[in-house]
């Protein structure tokens, strides 16, 4: 099994009028994808690799400041939205019977006007680049799903319906800016990585790294390393996207391991937007089936966090 590599050309940022017939070819292309593997890297899809690189330095001189003043805007500590904000090393444990992950983030949740962000001096570019990048993000997002509802012969508006409350505090889409720093990994704990094994949460994710380390799981449940390709976004199926289409797109588990022993020195960065259906949406089975019951995504994701961060 190999992650196929999709010209997302007629459906890309740059395309005002996304005619159904140019859709065709490409959404049958992303139901392969999705039904066998659950990734695809997608190529011209508008967000040009300078985006990409800019948003991760931007990130990275954020990163490389001292935690006391990273722990001002820590996650829990905005009323507003309890998601936003840094994750500290080994805060969260996305496989829960593993050690915490060896990585640092930052989660944009929100963009209520309110929320407190790092000063132009500390971090200079951050939240513009950060802010901006999400919009773009969304704007993609909202493309694919366009695309998927077309490869499945369903509403084509099926999705997006569930998906008009993004950046509010009614919807839990997150752009999470991800920092692995130089580890020893013979200096780990038993069982730790830098991301532990697990399968996302919402619709669909987008992906941009800068280094290889992260790993997919096939239906044999060996893992497959997946290249760091320049140019183009990873996009992967969530939990809830399978359950809607009954099983027909697959979310599959995936990990990032640590550096190869011997390697004390590099570092990782990656830029996820997770895109969460509006927290109070009803997600069915969308072939009218009872495979799985209804769900809100509001319950679904508090009962994921439990898992990661603990229930305390």
């Amino acid at each position: 099994m190999s992650i196929p590599v999709v010209d997302f050309s007629v459906a890309s940022l740059s395309v005002e009028d996304m005619s159904s017939a140019d859709l065709h070819q490409l959404s049958r292309e992303l139901k392969v994808a999705f039904m066998e593997v659950g990734f695809v890297f997608l190529k011209n899809t508008g967000i040009t690799q300078e985006e990409v690189d800019h948003v991760m330095d931007a990130s990275r001189r954020f990163f490389l400041q001292p935690d006391q003043l990273k722990r001002l805007f820590v996650r829990k500590s905005f009323p507003i939205n309890p998601y936003h904000g840094w994750v500290a090393m080994e805060t969260e444990r996305l496989h829960p019977e593993k050690p915490g992950d060896l990585k640092e983030a930052f989660n944009l949740t929100s963009l209520h006007p309110d929320i407190k962000w790092p000063s132009s001096e500390a971090a200079p570019g951050f939240q513009e680049t950060q802010m901006t990048f999400f919009h773009r993000c969304k704007e993609l997002s909202l493309r694919i799903l366009r695309v998927m509802a077309l490869s499945l012969d369903v509403d084509p508006d099926i999705f997006l319906n569930a998906h008009r409350l993004i950046g509010t505090e009614e919807n839990y889409t997150t752009l999470r800016s991800s920092y692995y720093p130089p580890v020893n990994s013979e200096q780990a704990k038993e069982g730790q990585l830098r991301c532990g094994e697990h399968s996302d949460w919402g619709s669909i994710t987008l992906l941009f790294q800068n280094a290889e380390g992260l790993q997919v799981r096939r239906r044999s449940r060996e893992f497959i390393c997946v290249p760091s390709v320049p140019g183009t976004v990873l996009v992967n199926i969530a939990d809830m996207m399978q359950r809607w289409t009954s099983d027909h797109f697959v979310s599959v588990p995936h990990r990032v391991l640590l550096p190869p022993a011997g390697d004390c020195s590099s570092t990782r960065q990656s830029l996820a937007f997770f895109l969460h259906p509006d927290n109070e949406a009803v997600v069915s089975c969308i072939d009218g089936s009872d495979k799985y019951p209804p769900l809100r995504p509001s319950a679904y994701v508090k009962e994921r966090e439990y898992d990661s961060y603990g229930r305390a």
